[in-house]
């Protein structure tokens, strides 16, 4: 048994990561600073400026905002939130935008002024949106993480403050996460203190894969896969987690719960896992540790990544997935770790691009190599250490991909910026 401080970090970890928001997280996070800041101002703006770091710019760019009619962008996102958005709801901030909200985006689209800015020495999160309607100004900025208000200014005033350090990766903060503690904890917690999280998590999330796998979304990865490849249960958990994607990226409305402020990576931990446990008959309760187990593996990776860089979260999450379906197969704790070094060694440091119809693609490459390495684990079998990235230590070697993932990559992630930004 995990030590009583240990048990409640994990617990409060799960709840305050495993929350529900629509559509893909950065314009969410932008719209809800934009409608906070016309909230603060008390009037419908003239003029908005909005400051984004290279992360948010990236992963905004080319995703549909949800209930926007279609449309895309830094502007898009901003505006909706300004005329329409509830300040109060969160990640849920645009979910109740109707016709009567759509109509006045459009008005907004036509008559407001926008200046977006690309913000320089930032963290990798990081929003601030300054709004104007004559001699009355309001700005809010949102840093590290997708909800947290660092900063409220009225008319020069300021509000409310928040010191943090501009050059934090913005990861999990839980020093004491390991891989044994992680498992120990998922089989002997008392499923009633996270429940209802994981309950939630399962039923927003197979609601939005059902969409996908129904109707044409985006480039309906979902779809292809089960049409050219069969219905083998590998093929149906690669599908049903990309099938969310499909439907999420293209500016399907339905609510989903996140990892790692991720509905992508929400999608990929999680999906999979209710495939297999479906596919084995598993009782209900076996299929919450299961889950309970992949998340946290996801959200292990991750601290030491950041929630946004250069480095895939799918490849996180999905190796989180394949440590969950071991522990459904019955896995030891060593195949269990066994499998995440296997899939982070296997696919590890696959580029984000942002986010967009693609991310689907990649979310089904992440859950097969997560599936290979817990075959590979199955069997007895390692990667060894010294081979790349891999160490002896399996907790080491998340620390090590972490470092990849996070300072390693921080050119890559400038260069990749370049070059979404050329016309």
């Amino acid at each position: 048994m995990v030590s009583r401080e240990v048990y409640n970090e994990y617990t409060a970890l799960l709840k305050e990561e495993l929350i529900e928001a629509t559509g893909c997280t950065e314009p969410i996070a932008l719209a809800l600073a934009a409608a906070k800041a016309r909230q603060t101002l008390g009037q419908m703006p003239e003029e908005v400026e909005v400051y984004c770091s290279g992360n948010i710019v990236k992963n905004v760019k080319a995703v549909v905002v949800p209930n926007s009619g279609g449309l895309k962008g830094i502007k898009v996102a901003a505006l909706l939130g300004i005329v329409a958005g509830d300040a109060d709801a969160s990640l849920q901030v645009i979910s109740h935008v109707d016709d009567e909200g759509r109509k006045a985006l459009n008005e907004a689209l036509e008559h407001v002024r926008v200046k977006v800015i690309l913000a320089e020495r930032v963290p990798p999160l990081y929003i601030r949106v300054k709004v104007r309607n004559g001699y009355n100004t309001a700005e809010i900025e949102i840093a590290l993480a997708h909800t947290n208000v660092t900063r409220v200014i009225k008319n020069k005033e300021v509000l409310y403050s928040q010191d943090y350090d501009r050059d934090a990766i913005a990861g999990i903060e839980t020093d004491k996460m390991n891989i044994n503690d992680i498992i120990e904890y998922a089989e002997t917690v008392d499923l009633d203190d996270i429940r209802e999280t994981i309950e939630r998590q399962i039923a927003d999330n197979t609601a939005i894969s059902n969409e996908g796998l129904r109707n044409n979304w985006g480039e309906r990865v979902g779809q292809t896969l089960l049409e050219e490849y069969g219905n083998n249960i590998i093929i149906r958990a690669r599908a049903a987690a990309a099938a969310g994607s499909d439907a999420r990226m293209n500016g399907c409305a339905m609510p989903v719960v996140i990892n790692s402020g991720s509905g992508n990576q929400g999608m990929t931990v999680s999906l999979p896992v209710i495939e297999y446990a479906r596919e084995l008959n598993c009782d209900h309760d076996k299929l919450l540790r299961a889950l309970v187990l992949a998340n946290l593996m996801a959200l292990h990776q991750k601290k030491y990544i950041g929630y946004l860089s250069a480095y895939c979260g799918a490849v996180s999450a999905g190796a989180g997935a394949a440590c969950g379906i071991c522990w459904l197969l019955g896995g030891t704790r060593k195949q269990i770790a066994d499998t995440l070094v296997n899939a982070m060694a296997t696919i590890g440091g696959m580029v984000c691009d942002g986010a967009k119809s693609s991310c689907a693609g990649k979310i089904s490459l992440s859950i097969e190599a997560g599936i290979q390495g817990m075959k590979m684990a199955m069997k007895g079998l390692r990667y060894r250490p010294g081979e790349g990235i891999v160490k002896e230590d399996d907790d080491e070697t998340v620390r090590e991909v972490g470092r990849m993932g996070n300072a390693g990559m921080k050119g890559t992630d400038l260069e990749i910026l370049h070059i979404m930004l050329e016309e």
